[in-house]
């Protein structure tokens, strides 16, 4: 599969530069990370979430998780994990829990842990268990655009 047709469209529309990294299949963030050969810090993991009946996605280091706590605060709102079905229905065209980290790609509000956004470059699934797109971080904060940033995450 290699790269969603949404996330490739996205970035084609908005001329940026990015690499693909192909690795071993992996299911996890932190696998990814591993099989990759870079840094878990750097890999941004993304989780699809519910408020009030709408989606938005958060944006988390690999090594961290959130704390959906800490995004009700900074939210003033509660947001609750979405189903297993929602994800695969809002992704379509990505592999089973292969979510790219760019919720504008699929028109939704993204949240962005800050301690993603200290790394060089960020490397997030292309859509698929084997390959990552790495962007400078000037790009992924480009392509964010609106993107909300706090700090929701705690270290696994």
């Amino acid at each position: 599969m290699s790269i969603a047709r949404t996330l490739n469209n996205f970035m084609d529309e908005h001329a940026v530069t990015y690499q693909l990294v192909h690795h071993p299949h992996s299911e996890s963030a932190s696998r990814t990370a591993e099989a990759a050969h870079v840094p878990g810090d750097a890999v941004a993991k993304a989780v699809l979430l519910v408020e009030d009946g709408q989606y938005l996605l958060a944006v988390v280091p690999a090594t961290r998780r959130v704390k959906l706590g800490q995004l009700h605060r900074l939210l003033g709102e509660h947001v609750g994990l979405a189903t297993g079905g929602e994800v695969a229905s809002v992704f379509a065209d990505c592999e089973r829990g292969a979510i790219p980290a760019l919720g504008p790609a699929y028109g939704l509000a993204t949240l962005v842990d800050e301690s993603l956004l200290e790394q060089p470059h960020v490397y997030f699934e292309a859509g698929d268990h084997e390959s990552l797109v790495q962007l400078r971080e000037a790009d992924f904060v480009y392509l964010l655009g609106e993107a909300r940033h706090g700090q929701f995450s705690a270290h696994v």
